[in-house]
């Protein structure tokens, strides 16, 4: 409880780990705000039928809020007008503000526990950051929003937040850099996803590197560090030791 888990990837898809944790919190009985900005609500409830959950389900019964950010964009951008008194999430893409305040208060409404709730613990799970920078926040405004998320949701809730980004260490996208670099200080634990530097390979699809951040609690201490290699199956991953796959042995 109380965790900031960054997921990143980097020449590979790490979208694998978000629907791992979204079917793992769900199973666990936690409430969920799920910001989905890079995928409808199908693909996501089909993968996660794979994994034995059932997100519609979940959305009936008030465990799992969605933000189909795909949806709420062209919505705002092209089409029906907002509900009185219930701005867009993605306000400032109307370009009457800078910020991100609105995405805040939305899932801050949404883990905000109500009388009769039973459920073990918030937990806010973003897919992708970088697709804000793209729809033209700014950097600041994103490290304020994730600061402000695990304030709330971290802190005041005991809960856990979520996010995966995507970098390129060769990329020109420096505002992109600039916000993984700056969560990367300010997680507990990082999952970073890579594709192979050798190229393509049928029975390795990439690396995973665990950092867990034991500095962030204590000066003294070194971040603790493990690298497997994953291949993904169709409803599950095998991690194995590095140089230990099918295709070596």
């Amino acid at each position: 409880q109380g965790k900031f888990t960054l997921l990143r990837d980097t020449r590979t898809d790490g979208s694998f780990l978000v629907h791992h944790f979204l079917s793992f919190y769900l199973r666990a009985g936690c409430k969920v705000c799920f910001v989905a900005l890079l995928q409808s609500f199908s693909h996501y409830n089909i993968v996660a039928q794979k994994l034995g959950v059932s997100l519609a389900a979940a959305k009936e019964r008030g465990q799992l809020v969605f933000l189909e950010g795909l949806k709420s964009c062209l919505d705002l951008l092209f089409g029906e007008e907002e509900q009185p008194g219930q701005p867009s999430p993605l306000q400032f893409l109307s370009g009457s503000t800078s910020d991100l305040r609105a995405l805040f208060d939305f899932v801050r409404v949404s883990l905000t526990p109500a009388d009769g709730d039973s459920w073990k613990g918030p937990v806010l799970l973003v897919d992708d950051l970088s697709v804000l920078l793209s729809l033209g926040a700014a950097p600041v405004a994103v490290l304020d929003f994730i600061h402000y998320c695990r304030v709330s949701v971290c802190c005041q809730l005991k809960g856990n937040v979520v996010v995966l980004v995507h970098s390129n260490e060769d990329s020109e996208d420096e505002e992109n850099e600039l916000v993984v670099n700056s969560l990367c200080h300010h997680s507990d634990l990082i999952l970073w996803a890579e594709g192979l530097a050798t190229g393509f390979c049928k029975d390795v699809h990439g690396q995973i590197k665990i950092i867990k951040r034991l500095s962030l609690r204590q000066a003294a201490e070194q971040d603790l560090v493990q690298i497997y290699q994953y291949k993904i199956q169709d409803r599950n991953v095998t991690f194995f030791a590095p140089g230990l796959s099918a295709a070596v042995l």
